[in-house]
C-alpha cells in the first residue's frame, strides 16, 4: 500500500508540472504601463486584485510637472462588454481610484486626456488554490482519519486491520511530505483569467513585427504639432500585430532625435487600435529626424524599428554645409566658455545638460570593450520605467541605437556599463527621474579602434 501511495504521489507531482511560458503573469501583481499623453509622461498603475467580483484600483503617476491633469478611465470586459468609468488625477504621489470588476479575463482600459485616447489591454487575474496545498492537507486529513481508525480497531483486538489502517496513515503522511518537498520546484498554478495556452506553439516563437512609420501630416512644419504613427503587421498573415508584451513598463519605447542630436525625446506611444501606436510630438527646427522604436511581441524576441522623417523644408547642400560649420563653431564656443563642460577623452556635454559631464573608464573608450559610465545626480532620484537610470546611445549617423539601464538602488550616482560596437562618434543621453521631473543629460563620446596585435 505504501508503494502504491508513493507512485501516486510521483504521478501527481509530474502532472502538476505544467510547462512555463514566456512573460508569465502573476495574480495579485501590479501592472505598470508608461504613456505619453496630453504632453505629459505618466505611468498608469493597475493594482492587482484578489477576488472578483471585487475592487480594481487604478492610479496615474506623473513624472513631469502637470497642473490638474485629469485622466478619464473606462474599464471594459472584452468577454461581456460590461464597463465601469471613473477619473484619476495625475500626480507624483497619486490617489488611487477604485472601480469594480465583475469577472476575470481580458479587459481594456481606455484612457482620455487632452483630447487623446489610448486603449490598454490587460487581464484581471485571481490566484487559484494550489493543487499541492490540496494534496498536503488532504493527505494529512486521510492520515489522521486512518490513524484514529487504527487505534480504535486495535483497541477492539483486531491487530491485522489496525496494522493496515496504520500503513494507510503512513502513506498519507508520505504523500503530504513528498508534495511539501517537491512543491517549491513546481511552477505556480495558472491564475484564473489567464490567456489559454496555445495548442500548437509557433516553432521558434512569433516572427518580428513589420512596421510602417509615418507622420500625420506627412511633412509637419517646424514648431507644429504632429502625430508619429506606427502600424504593426504580422508578415506571415498580414494581420495587425496586437500581442505586444509589456517590457520595462511600456508597450513600446520610442526615441526620436534630430540628425545632429540636439532634439531628443524618449516617449511611450498610445495604443489607439489593434496594431497601431501613436504619439504627439513637436519639433522646433526643420531638418531630418530619426525614430527608433523598441518593442517585443509575446513569445518573440525584442526588436528595434528604425525610420526617418522630415520636418519642414529640406536644406540645400550649401546651406547644410553652412549649418554644419555653424554647429561646429557653436560647440567650440561652448567648450571655450566653460571648461567644465569638457570631460576626459573628448567627452563633451551638450546644451541642456547644465555642464554636467559623465566620467568614463577608460577615459577614451575602445570599440568592443566594456566602458563604465558614471554620472553624479542629486539626491531624491526615484525609479522610472522600473529602473533608476537609462542610458541611450546613438551612432552619429543613426545606424545604431543602444539602451542600457542602471540596475542599482536610487542614490547620488548612476553607473552604466556599455560596449561601443565600432569606432566613431556617438551621441548619448542619460535619463533619470527626480521628485517632479525627468532629467536628461546629453553628451558626445569619441570611440577609438582596438590596437591591432
Amino acid at each position: 500500500m505504501i508503494v502504491r501511495a508513493l507512485c501516486l504521489a510521483a504521478v501527481l507531482v509530474v502532472a502538476l508540472a505544467v510547462p512555463a511560458v514566456a512573460h508569465n503573469v502573476t495574480a495579485g501583481a501590479d501592472l505598470r504601463i508608461a504613456q505619453t499623453i496630453a504632453g505629459a509622461e505618466i505611468t498608469v498603475v493597475i493594482k492587482g486584485t484578489s477576488r472578483v467580483p471585487g475592487p480594481l484600483r487604478i492610479g496615474v503617476i506623473a513624472y513631469q510637472p502637470v497642473a490638474g491633469l485629469s485622466v478619464g478611465l473606462e474599464v471594459r470586459s472584452v468577454e461581456d462588454g460590461r464597463a465601469v468609468t471613473g477619473a484619476a488625477q495625475a500626480a507624483a504621489d497619486p490617489r488611487y481610484v477604485q472601480l469594480r470588476v465583475e469577472r476575470t479575463g481580458p479587459h481594456e482600459l481606455r484612457l482620455r486626456a487632452g483630447g487623446e485616447v489610448a486603449v490598454v489591454p490587460f487581464r484581471v487575474l485571481v490566484e487559484r488554490g494550489s493543487m499541492g496545498d490540496l494534496l498536503v492537507y488532504g493527505g494529512l486529513f486521510v492520515a489522521a482519519s486512518l490513524l484514529v481508525g487504527g487505534l480504535l480497531t486495535g483497541a477492539a483486538a483486531r491487530p491485522g486491520r489496525a496494522m493496515a489502517l496504520g500503513a494507510g496513515a503512513a502513506a498519507g503522511v508520505t504523500v503530504a511530505a513528498m508534495v511539501v518537498v517537491f512543491e517549491p520546484w513546481l511552477p505556480p498554478p495558472v491564475p484564473e483569467g489567464a490567456a489559454p495556452a496555445a495548442v500548437s506553439p509557433v516553432a521558434g516563437g512569433r516572427p518580428y513585427a513589420q512596421a510602417r512609420v509615418v507622420t500625420v501630416p506627412a511633412r509637419p512644419g517646424a514648431g507644429e504639432e504632429f502625430t508619429l504613427r506606427l502600424d504593426l503587421v504580422d508578415g506571415s498573415t498580414g494581420r495587425p500585430v496586437d500581442d505586444l508584451a509589456v517590457h520595462h513598463e511600456a508597450l513600446a519605447h520610442v526615441v526620436v532625435t534630430s540628425e545632429d542630436g540636439r532634439y531628443f525625446r524618449h516617449v511611450h506611444p498610445l495604443r489607439t487600435g489593434p496594431g497601431r501606436l501613436e504619439v504627439r510630438l513637436r519639433a522646433d527646427r526643420s531638418g531630418r529626424y530619426l525614430a527608433h522604436a523598441e518593442l517585443e511581441r509575446e513569445d518573440s524576441g525584442g526588436q528595434l524599428v528604425t525610420a526617418g522623417f522630415q520636418v519642414g523644408e529640406e536644406s540645400a547642400p550649401a546651406d547644410a554645409a553652412k549649418t554644419a560649420e555653424g554647429a561646429e563653431g557653436a560647440e567650440g564656443a561652448e567648450g571655450a566658455e566653460g571648461a567644465e563642460a569638457v570631460g576626459p577623452g573628448g567627452v563633451v556635454a551638450e546644451p541642456g545638460s547644465g555642464g554636467v559631464v559623465p566620467r568614463l573608464q577608460p577615459g577614451v573608450p575602445v570599440a568592443g570593450r566594456p566602458t563604465t559610465i558614471e554620472l553624479d545626480v542629486p539626491a531624491g532620484v526615484r525609479p522610472w520605467l522600473g529602473m533608476t537610470g537609462h542610458l541611450l546611445i546613438r551612432e552619429q549617423d543613426g545606424g545604431f541605437l543602444g539602451h542600457v539601464h542602471e540596475m542599482g538602488a536610487p542614490g547620488s550616482r548612476l553607473r552604466f556599463t556599455f560596449s561601443f560596437p565600432a569606432p566613431g562618434r556617438y551621441l548619448a543621453w542619460i535619463q533619470y527621474a527626480t521628485a517632479d521631473r525627468i532629467e536628461t543629460a546629453p553628451f558626445t563620446v569619441d570611440v577609438t579602434a582596438a590596437e591591432a596585435r
